[in-house]
């Protein structure tokens, strides 16, 4: 008798960087290039898209992050601007890589755990029929 498989939690995969269905295969290949398929269950990794998801949302998080933490830098030790440049100008990226990583992963855990798919409208042939191009007419 086969039991089904222990769920993997989103945010656990999203936080490892691993196989949304098992926990276990590393999800990434390299930073932020995911993997063709899990080396621990087979999972495929191509039905993931996550498109500009983790972008907006690191954008967003990191945003803030960064102006909060250069505000209270300036007002707590007046550092000169060259000192502002090398701190911000390293830990931005670093914080951007870690973040991205981490949103990719949970976005794709997220999108693995509700099956979600590309949208689609539901229509009637003869709403399309109305609605469609005319795709036989020529145009001069």
């Amino acid at each position: 008798m086969t039991h089904a498989p222990e769920q993997v939690s989103p945010l656990s995969a999203g936080l490892r960087g691993r196989c949304p269905r098992c926990g276990k295969g590393p999800l990434f290949d390299g930073l932020l290039g995911l993997r063709d398929s899990c080396r621990a269950c087979g999972l495929n990794f191509r039905f993931i898209d996550t498109g500009d998801g983790p972008a907006v949302f690191a954008i967003m998080i990191l945003g803030a992050v960064v102006l909060g933490g250069a505000l209270w830098f300036e007002f707590r030790y007046e550092p000169p601007v060259w000192q502002h440049v090398v701190l911000w100008g390293v830990l931005t990226p670093v914080l951007a890589i870690g973040l991205l990583r981490f949103l990719k992963a949970t976005l794709a855990a997220l999108q693995y755990t509700h099956k979600a798919e590309e949208g689609r409208l539901a229509q009637t042939a003869e709403v399309d029929a109305v609605t469609a191009p005319n795709v036989d007419r020529k145009v001069d």
